[in-house]
C-alpha cells in the first residue's frame, strides 16, 4: 500500500539488500572462487572426522557390536557428518564455518539478516546432493550462473554467501591548504570526469609514496587536464593545487547533500499530513 510522502522502490541493484524497511543495503556477495575454496575446506573437514569414525568403528567397536548395529552406525555417522554437524555449526556461529571463517565470509538471508536453522537444516540438506553425490558440479554450475554465486541449497533456502572482510575506507582527504582558501571561496570549480577524479583521488592518497620527479610529473599532467573545469587555476604548485581542487569540490558536494537532505526533511511532515488516513 503506498501513499501520498511514501517514495516509490523502483530498481534494486544486483549487488544490494533490500530489508524489511525497504531499505536498499550495499553488500559485496563473495565470488563463486573463495566459496568453492571455503567450500574445500570444509569438505577436508568432513572426511577427516569421517574417517576418524571409520578408523574407531573397524577397530575397537566392531569387535563388539554385530554387524547389524555397525551398518546403522555407518549411517548415522554418515547423516551426522554431512547434515547434522553443519546445520548445528551454521546455527550456532550464525551463519558460519571453518572454511567461510578461512575464506572471510558468512551465510546469510537475502534481506541480510542472520541465517537460521531452517535456512542451514535446507542448505545441508541439499548440499548432500549437490555437493556429495555430484562431486560439487551441481553447486559449481548453479552458482556460476546466479549473480550473487548462489548453489541450490541457497536458492532454495532464500541464502547467499556474503563478504566478512571488506577492505578499509581510505582516509579523507585534508582540508583547502591555508594559502589557498581566498582562491577557494570564489573559484569555480566543475565536477570532474568519474574516471579523472578516480585518478586524482589515487594520486592524493599515494603522492607521498612517489619520487619527487614521478610525483611532479603526474601531478603538472593532472593539473592540465583539470584546467578546463576550474577557474581560475589555483595559485600554487601543481601538487598544492590538486589538494585544493579535490577539497572544495568535496566540500561544496557535501554541502549540496546536506542542503537535499534539509529539504527532504522540511517537506516530510507537509507530506505526512496530506496523507489521507487508512
Amino acid at each position: 500500500m503506498s501513499g501520498a510522502g511514501i517514495p516509490e522502490l523502483t530498481h534494486v541493484h544486483q549487488d544490494e539488500v533490500l530489508t524489511g524497511e525497504a531499505v536498499a543495503l550495499d553488500v559485496q556477495p563473495v565470488g563463486l572462487f573463495l566459496r568453492a575454496l571455503g567450500a574445500v575446506i570444509d569438505l577436508l573437514i568432513a572426511a577427516a572426522l569421517l574417517l576418524l569414525v571409520f578408523v574407531i568403528g573397524a577397530g575397537p567397536l566392531s569387535a563388539v557390536l554385530p554387524a547389524s548395529v555397525m551398518g546403522i552406525a555407518t549411517i548415522v555417522a554418515l547423516v551426522g557428518v554431512t547434515v547434522v554437524l553443519p546445520t548445528a555449526v551454521e546455527t550456532a556461529s550464525r551463519g558460519r564455518s571453518l572454511g567461510r571463517l578461512a575464506v572471510g565470509s558468512r551465510i546469510v538471508r537475502m534481506d541480510g539478516g542472520a541465517s537460521g536453522f531452517r535456512q542451514a537444516f535446507i542448505r545441508a540438506l541439499v548440499g548432500v546432493f549437490e555437493i556429495y553425490f555430484t562431486l560439487g558440479v551441481v553447486a559449481v554450475i548453479t552458482a556460476a550462473f546466479t549473480p550473487r554465486a548462489q548453489r541450490l541449497g541457497d536458492l532454495l533456502a532464500g541464502t547467499y554467501a556474503q563478504r566478512t572482510r571488506v577492505p578499509p575506507l581510505p582516509a579523507p582527504l585534508p582540508p583547502v591548504p591555508p594559502q589557498l582558501e581566498q582562491w577557494a571561496a570564489t573559484a569555480d570549480v566543475a565536477r570532474l570526469p568519474d574516471r579523472l577524479a578516480r585518478r586524482v583521488a589515487q594520486f592524493l592518497r599515494q603522492s607521498d609514496r612517489l619520487a619527487p620527479a614521478a610525483r611532479e610529473r603526474i601531478a603538472h599532467e593532472l593539473v592540465a587536464e583539470a584546467s578546463g573545469y576550474v577557474s581560475p587555476p589555483p595559485p600554487a604548485d601543481a601538487v598544492t593545487a590538486l589538494f585544493a581542487v579535490a577539497a572544495v569540490r568535496r566540500d561544496r558536494e557535501y554541502r549540496a547533500l546536506q542542503n537535499r537532505q534539509a529539504r527532504v526533511e522540511a517537506l516530510a511532515p507537509a507530506a505526512r499530513a496530506e496523507q489521507p488516513p487508512l
